[in-house]
C-alpha cells in the first residue's frame, strides 16, 4: 500500500497530525518496519492489525475476518491463479451485485478496474490484513501452473470464433490481457531483468532473462504472435498500427503491492515484430552501498570518495554489469537536504526523491552534453552522467570536475585502468584526466552457485590452466559447483554478485597518465601497488565458495 495515503487517512481522522507523520515516515526509513507496525510504536493504534478497521471504514467496504475462511472451488476459479496472485487478489463472495474480493493493496484503484475489465464482472472491494490476503491465495491457489494453458484455450476460442476480426480488437479482448499480466507477472515472480517476444517462422517464443541467461517459457500458438505484440504495444503507448520501423514506449504496472516500470522496444524483423520489454522493479533492487557487495576495502574507498567536494568517479564494465545500480547506491549515500545532486540519463531507470533527473532525448537534441553544460547553471553539488560517450562530453565532465563538483559517470571498457586511455583517445589532455579523476572501479556480475544444490567438485587440469591457477598451488582449497535444483531450474545457479576492480588515481598513477602510458603499464604498475584485478577477485570468490571456475572465466 501506499504509505501517504494510509498517513492522509488517519491525518483526515484527526488521529495523527502533520508533525507527527513526519516523525512516523522518518522512522519507517529508518526501522524498515511496516506502516502498521510504526502506528502501533507511536500508540496512534493499539496493536497493528487495527489499522484495517480505519481503512475498511474509509472506504465504505466491509472488513473481512480470513482466519477461517475456507471458499468452495468455483468461488476460486472466478478468478484465475495467475490473475489472483498478479493483482493480490482473493474472491470472497459472489452476488447479484457483483464479485467481492480482498485486496493486498485495498487502496489502489486501479487493480479493482483492472479486474473488472479482465473478468467481465462487477468488483466489490472489501478489506483484509494484506499479509492474511497474501497467505490466503498462496494457500487456495496451489501451483497454479495450468493458468497459462488455460487462458491459452480461452484465447483460440476468441480469436478463431471470427477470422476477420481485427489485430486491435483482438489485442483488447479479455483472455489476451489476461494472458500478457501472466506473462508479465510470471517474470517479475522470477525477477527476470528482461522478457523477450520474439516471431520466427513457424513458431513464437517468449523468453524471459534471468541472472543473465535466458529462459524459454511455454510458447503461444505462433497465430496469436500479433495480438500478443499488439496488447504489449497498447499497454506502452505505441502506435499498433505502425509495424514497420522501431518504437519505444513504457508500461508502469502495478504487481501486487508494488509498482513496477517497464522500459519497452519493438523492432520490425521478417516474421513480424520483436519486443523486449526491460524490468525496472525497485523492490528487487536494493540501492543501498551496503547491499551492493562490494569487499570491505573498496566500500570505504567509495563512501569517501563520494563525499569529496569535487573529482571524478567512474564505473567500467559492459552492459547490464550493474554500474547503474553501483552508481544509484552512491548516490543515496549522498543524497542529504544540503547537497544539491543532479542527474542525466539514457533512460531514468529508477525515480529517487530529492535528485533532480533529467532523461536524454537524442532526436530533440539533448544529449549528455548540452544537459551537462545546463546542469553548471543549475548550481549543483553533485552531477551524475549516464555515460561519457564523446570527447565534448568528456572535457565538460572534467571542467565541471575543476571546478568544483563532484561528478559520477560510467564507461565501457574491460578493465579499470581501460578507462584511463579511453579518455585520453577521446582527446582530453592526459593532465586534465590526471588532475580531475579521483578513480575507477571496473564490475562484472557472475552467477552464484544456487544453496539448495551446491557440491564440492575436482576440477580438471585443462580447466585450472586456463583459470592460470597450478593443481600445485592449490593446497586443500575445494570447489564447487550447483548440480541443478527445481530451486534453481535445474541451472545450478540463482542470483548473482558482483566481481570488482578498484584503480585508485595516486600520484605515481597520475604521473604515468601525464606520460599517455599505455593500458597495460597503468595495469601493471597499479598491481604493484595493490590493486586487485577482476581475475583475482574471481579467485577468491571460486575458493569461497561463491561462484564457478566457468563464471569466472567467461566474465574475466
Amino acid at each position: 500500500m501506499d504509505n501517504q495515503q494510509v498517513l492522509e487517512i488517519f491525518i483526515g481522522r484527526g488521529m495523527v497530525d502533520r508533525y507527527l507523520a513526519q516523525d512516523i515516515e522518518s522512522t519507517m526509513e529508518a526501522t524498515g518496519k511496516t506502516m502498521a507496525e510504526t502506528l502501533a510504536d507511536f500508540q496512534v493504534i493499539t496493536e497493528k492489525d487495527e489499522i484495517w478497521p480505519v481503512i475498511a471504514s474509509e472506504l465504505g467496504a466491509e472488513l473481512i475476518d480470513l482466519n477461517y475462511f475456507d471458499p468452495p472451488a468455483d468461488l476460486l476459479s472466478m478468478v484465475p491463479a495467475g490473475m489472483a496472485r498478479l493483482h493480490g487478489c482473493l474472491p470472497v463472495n459472489v452476488g447479484p451485485e457483483g464479485l467481492h474480493v480482498v485486496l493486498s493493496d485495498p487502496l489502489n484503484p486501479q487493480a479493482a478496474e483492472d479486474l473488472r475489465f479482465a473478468l467481465g464482472k462487477e468488483i466489490i472491494v472489501a478489506v483484509a490484513p494484506d499479509y492474511l490476503v497474501e497467505e490466503k491465495i498462496n494457500e487456495f491457489y496451489v501451483g497454479g501452473g495450468s493458468a497459462t494453458e488455460g487462458l491459452l484455450d480461452q484465447i483460440d476460442v476468441v480469436t478463431n470464433a471470427d477470422g476477420t476480426e481485427d489485430v486491435a480488437s483482438e489485442a483488447n479482448s479479455a483472455p489476451i490481457i489476461r494472458y500478457v499480466d501472466l506473462v508479465m507477472f510470471q517474470a517479475i515472480k522470477e525477477k527476470a531483468s528482461d522478457i523477450h517476444f520474439e516471431p520466427f517462422d513457424r513458431d513464437f517464443k517468449i523468453r524471459y532473462r534471468v541472472d543473465g541467461g535466458l529462459f524459454e517459457m511455454a510458447p503461444p500458438p505462433p497465430h496469436l504472435a500479433k495480438a500478443i505484440i499488439s496488447r504489449v504495444k497498447v499497454m506502452s503507448n505505441m502506435n499498433i498500427a505502425e509495424t514497420r520501423v522501431p518504437q519505444d514506449g513504457r508500461i508502469v504496472k502495478q504487481i501486487g503491492d508494488r509498482q513496477v516500470d517497464m522500459r519497452v522496444s519493438s523492432l520490425p524483423t521478417q516474421h513480424g515484430e520483436s519486443v523486449v520489454l526491460r524490468i525496472l522493479d525497485r523492490s528487487s533492487v536494493n540501492l543501498d552501498m551496503e547491499s551492493v557487495g562490494l569487499p570491505p576495502h573498496i566500500y570505504e574507498y567509495m563512501d569517501e570518495t563520494i563525499h569529496k567536494p569535487n573529482g571524478i568517479f567512474v564505473v567500467t564494465g559492459p552492459t547490464g554489469a550493474g554500474k547503474t545500480t553501483t552508481l544509484y547506491a552512491a548516490l543515496r549515500k549522498i543524497n542529504t537536504i544540503d547537497a544539491k545532486l543532479l542527474t542525466a540519463e539514457d533512460p531514468v531507470e529508477y525515480d529517487i526523491d530529492g535528485i533532480i533527473q533529467v532523461p536524454v532525448n537524442e532526436a530533440i537534441g539533448l544529449d549528455f552534453s548540452r544537459i551537462l553544460r545546463a546542469f553548471l547553471r543549475q548550481d549543483p553539488d553533485r552531477i551524475l552522467i549516464g555515460e561519457i560517450r564523446d570527447k565534448e562530453t568528456a572535457k565538460i565532465a572534467i571542467q565541471a570536475s575543476l571546478t568544483g563538483h563532484l561528478v559520477l559517470s560510467t564507461l565501457h571498457t574491460n578493465d579499470a585502468p581501460g578507462a584511463v586511455t579511453r579518455l585520453v583517445d577521446m582527446g582530453v589532455e592526459p593532465f586534465l584526466v590526471a588532475a580531475s579523476l579521483e578513480g575507477v572501479l571496473a564490475q562484472r556480475l557472475v552467477r552464484t552457485i544456487c544453496s539448495s544444490c551446491r557440491a564440492p567438485y575436482e576440477p580438471n587440469e585443462a580447466i585450472l590452466n586456463q583459470l592460470g591457477v597450478s593443481p600445485y598451488e592449490l593446497g586443500d582449497k575445494e570447489f564447487y559447483t550447483g548440480r541443478g535444483c527445481d530451486v534453481c531450474s535445474d541451472s545450478g545457479y540463482k542470483g548473482r554478485q558482483g566481481l570488482f576492480e578498484l584503480l585508485d588515481i595516486t600520484d605515481p598513477i597520475g604521473e604515468l597518465i601525464i606520460e599517455r602510458a599505455p593500458t597495460v603499464v597503468l595495469k601493471q604498475k597499479a598491481i604493484e601497488l595493490g590493486m586487485r584485478t577482476l581475475r583475482e577477485d574471481g579467485l577468491v570468490n571460486i575458493y569461497s565458495g561463491k561462484t564457478t571456475i566457468e563464471e569466472v572465466l567467461k566474465y574475466t
